[in-house]
């Protein structure tokens, strides 16, 4: 068997906090559920409830939680199309690098920006309706963002996998 789904519990270390295994199983528990009620929560991690509350608190004091909120289907919503896209920056100075950070941050179709070291700057992930509507946005958009010299698009075919740790903005 492989390791667990959320196994990356048992990599947080830091001065500020020490994680053990019951730190470590709220985590997964709410990762998997993050309406459970402190009860069931408490119950499912071995514990009774004030020690679970308090270390709950703890681990959203301490910012590893950083809240909680509802899943969307995307496909049910109507944004079925997925693609990835290399940007290449025609500057990339610190203030070419922080212009176009706040820009792609404005943009609500662009769901993930990674910086990348190799032969393009970022990579973006970007969900729209169809290939019609993803067209329209990267002639109108992404082109249009700051500092962009060009871009080259991967459209994704299925998602095979898809976890989501936290979402920062």
């Amino acid at each position: 068997m492989g390791k667990p789904l959320y196994y990356w519990a048992s990599y947080v270390t830091n001065d500020d906090f020490k994680m053990d295994r019951f730190d470590a199983a709220i985590l997964s528990v709410l990762a998997e559920d993050g309406r459970i009620s402190i009860t069931d929560l408490a119950k499912r991690i071995g514990l009774s409830k004030s020690p679970t509350q308090a270390r709950l608190r703890r681990l959203e004091d301490s910012g590893i939680i950083l809240g909680y909120r509802a899943l969307l289907d995307p496909i049910r919503l109507g944004l079925d199309h997925v693609a990835f896209v290399e940007v290449r920056l025609e500057d990339t100075r610190e203030v070419a690098l922080r212009a176009f950070n706040e820009a792609v941050c404005r943009v609500p179709e662009i769901e993930q920006a990674h910086m990348i070291a190799g032969n393009f700057d970022y990579l973006l992930k970007v969900r729209t309706r169809d290939m019609a509507a993803y067209r329209r946005f990267l002639g109108e958009t992404v082109t249009t963002l700051p500092y962009v010299a060009n871009t080259s698009t991967y459209v994704a075919m299925e998602a095979v996998k898809e976890i989501m740790l936290a979402d920062k903005t």
